[in-house]
């Protein structure tokens, strides 16, 4: 004969109940269904045992195992609640009804039990509980875990590098957008500077430190120097200035074309802050993959060409497509396009994120290079990913000692700190007398 236990979940703990009665026959038909809901049907089932969580944290911790959206896990409180007070031995073998089909495998899983999902096991016995504290509790577990999954969501990272990756390359097309205006509009005033000056941001700041073209003397030949970094072409820019063809400009014109050149400055240097953000960013969260460059302006080239964007997309931009010849950069295309996914899959599985595999990564592509270029046979990629493996672990196996020696430092100073704010003498002695 079988017992049949009815496990259910609630926001303030795990409640056990045995099936009196059940119809085998009828359970599945929608007549039974309705009938769960009225209190007739706690006459079928008798409370067994009931586990109240200690504290909101221990429920939250208890959902988050028992996540049917994610694997599940069977948390130590259910699985010991579970042995305390289900029947295992005897003549009545006892099978476990759950709600959910996850949650019943990884309880198999787990403790070797027999289960049933679905029919009357999806009732749930509410009115026993008192419907205000049931509701409360409710509310409360569910905005602590809606906190815990925006606050440990996997993907915030990735959110953020998307996000900074779309703002680059707006600020790109801005950039060069507005660079052109002043382009055109100071060069009513200073045509000359335009074929002399090529670089988009520095011609910016030669319009803001030029201002009007009659004004430029001598001495500030010095000044033009650290703009373009180039003697020769600070010299032919004041040499220019005074033999050029353009039209004299207002003094209200010129403070417009001086604050708008300010303004393209700043986005200019703005988008170097972030180009920096984004490769450590890269760093931390694919050390692997931020080695092989991956971060090339979409539309740069389209852009500059008014055309589409190349059948290469962003891996056209790579330095490595660009140092092959035309024949093999299609070839050398694919092959950093695979060592890619490979650097993406590691940094997405990887427990301790380092850039061994990724520094290994890219000498084949280098090693690849030169085989087009001169013949000579690479490594083979089986004694490549041994030889990294071992560094890998090593590697990863350092890291891991320095994290826990940063974590026992910041264990030590947090019960210093407790310490001091309880007055507790003795453990500040101790805590002194340590070092730390």
């Amino acid at each position: 004969q079988v017992l049949l236990h009815v496990l259910f979940e609630h926001a303030v703990g795990y409640a056990l109940f045995v099936v009196k009665e059940v119809e085998e026959v009828g359970m599945l038909l929608p007549q039974v269904e309705d009938c769960i809901l009225n209190m007739k049907f706690h006459g079928m089932v008798s409370l067994a045992a009931f586990f109240p969580f200690k504290s909101a944290q221990a429920a939250l911790e208890n959902i988050t195992c028992n996540d049917v959206s994610k694997i599940c896990v069977v948390h130590t409180d259910l699985k010991l609640f579970l042995e305390t007070n289900l029947p295992i031995g005897g003549k009545k073998k006892a099978m476990l009804g759950v709600g959910d089909a996850k949650i019943g495998g990884a309880l198999q899983e787990e403790l070797g039990l027999s289960i049933q999902t679905g029919g009357v096991v999806c009732a749930s016995p509410l009115p026993l509980l008192g419907k205000g504290a049931a509701s409360k509790a409710q509310l409360g577990l569910g905005h602590s875990y809606s906190r815990a999954k925006v606050k440990f969501n996997v993907n915030r990272s990735d959110n953020m590098i998307i996000q900074s990756i779309a703002l680059l390359d707006q600020l790109d097309k801005d950039i060069n957008t507005f660079s052109m205006r002043v382009r055109t509009w100071y060069g009513y005033h200073f045509p000359e500077l335009i074929k002399i000056v090529t670089d988009n941001s520095t011609f910016c700041k030669m319009a803001q430190l030029i201002g009007n073209r009659k004004e430029l003397r001598q001495e500030s030949l010095e000044s033009l120097e650290e703009v373009v970094m180039d003697s020769a072409k600070a010299q032919a820019v004041l040499e220019a200035s005074r033999s050029s063809m353009g039209m004299d400009i207002s003094p209200i014109n010129l403070i417009n074309i001086e604050r708008f050149s300010n303004r393209v400055v700043s986005l200019a240097a703005y988008r170097l802050e972030l180009q920096e953000f984004l490769c450590s960013k890269m760093s931390q969260v694919a050390p692997n993959l931020a080695i092989q460059q991956m971060y090339w302006g979409t539309h740069s080239l389209a852009l500059k060409t008014r055309g589409n964007t190349p059948k290469y997309s962003l891996i056209f931009h790579s330095t490595f497509i660009g140092r092959a010849a035309a024949k093999n950069k299609g070839r050398i295309s694919w092959y950093l396009a695979n060592k890619c996914t490979i650097a993406s899959r590691i940094d997405a599985f990887s427990e301790v994120p380092t850039c061994v595999f990724g520094d290994k990564l890219r000498d084949q592509v280098e090693e690849r290079l030169s085989f087009y270029e001169t013949g000579e046979a690479p490594r083979k990629n089986l004694d490549v990913m041994k030889e990294v493996v071992i560094q890998a672990g090593e590697v990863a196996a350092e890291i891991k000692i320095k994290l826990e020696k940063k974590e026992k430092k910041c264990r030590m100073r947090e019960k210093k700190l407790a310490a001091l704010s309880t007055g507790d003498e003795e453990v500040c002695i101790a805590l002194a007398l340590s070092g730390n």
